[in-house]
């Protein structure tokens, strides 16, 4: 009941208060009222933002008369700093220490800038910084490996690796071979099946290393030499220019596309080799005695058939000719050989096609009494240590020759380690466990691939 009580009253009086202001003030007396507080807080704005804007004049005067100078910022910035003069730059032209080596490493450099950088970035920009750092990151790269291969031992790479990396391919190549003639007319193709047999006798012979993909693939072959060129830039870049990912590819694509690529189509061009074979033995004495014995001895038919048809074209021509006095004599001759070539080309061919097989002692009877080579005569000789190998891969002993290579260049190269120890020794020179470390885990891998009781049996 209370508050019901004080309820009503104060409605009573705020209802009584309403009714005496409208009688005394009027019905528009609220508007008035509105308008009355809304200039009140105009004006209290109004007077905040003037005395604001007062003070803040007085703070940019006083700061006018300091002593410290007013900063460029934004474009004003950048013009005075592209007004200023360029300093002039200073490149360090050593790389590996032996002018005669850098004077063309330096033209290659220049070149590759040019070739790959400078069309496009003078059409951007004059400023030479970023060519200069671009240099700079080459000539760095450079160095590094410069340092990274005299440190190297590359005597064992040469005599024993290379060799036998190469000695393996020429007998995947030669066993590729051998199983297409064993096919026989059954191909189609027969320069297709002869690379799917290659890498099929690789895969049997290095056991979990095929290069099918890399080498027959345009694609994988280009992600090939740019995880390569991925991993070099990782070795020789520092590491701010490595993390630099528009750096790093940018690098690589040149390495990758504009160098090596370009470098290896090259490399297995035929032409270029031929080329290459043709400058090499320009200056032998190759005479006609030795021309026909190897066309006696070839066993391509397609060679046989390309130099038949040299002959021929050669033998029209000087058909072609009207000559008179001495010059008959010349030509004459010239034409029996010819005849005499093309007569040999075309035996050996209906030979080979008639699928008789080459009796190499009835050959060797035609040139002469054979010879009685000693072994040791063989192993230190190239060409006999080839026609050795051939034959030991007829007769399955391979194994034993390998064998015997192997030791013998580990006989060599421990030998003369041994020697550059000898002498640093009596020179006085500080001696290290690493050479001998080294000849000692090459002796357990000769061990353990050809004596240990796993491959034994295999090989033996």
């Amino acid at each position: 009941m209370t508050t019901k009580k004080t309820s009503l009253s104060i409605w009573g009086w705020g209802s009584l208060g309403v009714v005496l202001f409208l009688i005394t003030f009027g019905p528009f007396a609220i508007f008035y009222f509105a308008f009355y507080i809304l200039c009140f807080v105009g004006g209290g704005f109004v007077v905040t933002l003037l005395f604001g804007k007062s003070n803040s004049e007085k703070y940019l005067e006083q700061c006018e008369h300091s002593f410290l100078p007013c900063t460029s910022v934004g474009i004003p910035k950048c013009i005075e700093e592209m007004k200023r003069e360029a300093r002039p730059i200073k490149i360090d032209r050593r790389l590996t220490g032996a002018n005669i080596i850098d004077e063309p490493l330096q033209q290659v450099i220049q070149f590759s800038l040019r070739d790959y950088v400078q069309y496009w970035y003078y059409t951007l920009s004059d400023d030479e910084s970023f060519l200069l750092e671009i240099r700079q990151a080459l000539q760095y790269a450079l160095v590094q490996f410069s340092a990274r291969s005299k440190e190297t031992d590359w005597q064992p790479y040469f005599t024993t690796r290379l060799v036998d990396d190469f000695g393996t391919h020429l007998r995947v190549f030669r066993k590729a071979q051998q199983r297409i003639a064993e096919k026989g007319d059954q191909m189609k193709d027969q320069a297709e099946e002869l690379v799917d047999t290659f890498f099929e006798v690789e895969v049997e012979m290095e056991k979990e290393v095929c290069r099918d993909l890399v080498c027959t693939s345009p694609k994988d072959e280009e992600g090939f030499l740019r995880d390569l060129c991925e991993v070099l830039l990782y070795i020789l870049l520092p590491p701010g220019d490595f993390q630099n990912k528009i750096m790093r590819y940018f690098v690589r694509e040149i390495l990758s596309r504009g160098i090596l690529l370009p470098l290896i189509n090259q490399l297995s061009d035929p032409d270029y080799i031929n080329q290459y074979v043709i400058w090499m033995i320009r200056d032998s004495n190759c005479n006609y005695e030795a021309f026909m014995n190897i066309i006696k001895l070839s066993d391509n038919i397609g060679e046989l058939e390309a130099v038949k048809d040299k002959a021929s074209e050669e033998l029209q021509y000087l058909r072609s000719l009207d000559t008179a006095g001495d010059d008959i004599n010349t030509i004459k001759n010239q034409i029996n050989s010819l005849l005499y070539v093309i007569k040999v080309c075309d035996s050996r061919i209906q030979r080979l096609q008639s699928g008789k097989e080459i009796d190499t002692v009835k050959l060797a009877a035609n040139f002469g009494k054979l010879c009685t080579v000693p072994l040791d005569h063989i192993l230190v000789d190239n060409v006999a240590l080839q026609f050795f190998m051939d034959y030991m891969q007829q007769t399955g002993g391979q194994a034993h020759l390998f064998f015997w290579m192997t030791v013998e260049g580990y006989r060599v190269t421990a030998q003369q380690q041994l020697e550059v120890l000898q002498s640093r020794q009596r020179d006085g020179k500080h001696q290290t466990n690493q050479t001998k470390g080294l000849l000692r885990a090459a002796a357990v891998g000769v061990y353990e691939q050809y004596l240990s009781e796993k491959v034994g049996i295999m090989y033996f």
